[in-house]
């Protein structure tokens, strides 16, 4: 099974995304901050991670960085989710290393439907 994890301090928002993600079938690792997302990520080494950019503590942009640099993690497919609309916020994300960058207000469908294509497009690679 494939597995997701979801890294997003409004925990309405989290447990939407692990919802709609569950019902696509995937295994979803939750948590609300940054440094408990590098924790798991390097226990779990998940496929894809949905990173919040602005969390408490480290932020997806430092969670993102981080994950690039170890090797254990560097794989992993990285979708950042901001209200953060900006121009140089969306280059930031890039340029940490992300694949997706989707903002808020966001469709949990068009959300899933992106994960499901970065993960297809992975498994290819």
């Amino acid at each position: 099974m494939t597995t997701v994890l979801v890294a997003e301090d409004d925990a309405d928002i989290r447990d939407l995304v692990a919802f709609k993600l569950e019902q696509a079938g995937l295994e979803v690792l939750s948590v609300g901050d940054g440094q408990a997302a590098v924790e798991t990520a390097q226990a779990r080494h998940p496929e894809l991670a949905v990173l919040d950019v602005s969390m408490p503590g480290l932020s997806g942009i430092d969670v993102c960085r981080m994950l690039r640099a170890d090797p254990a993690t560097a794989g992993t497919v990285i979708i950042m989710i901001t209200a953060r609309v900006q121009e140089q916020d969306v280059e930031g994300g890039f340029g940490a290393g992300a694949d997706d960058y989707v903002t808020k207000p966001f469709s949990p469908r068009e959300l899933v439907s992106r994960i499901q294509e970065l993960l297809a497009r992975a498994e290819r690679q």
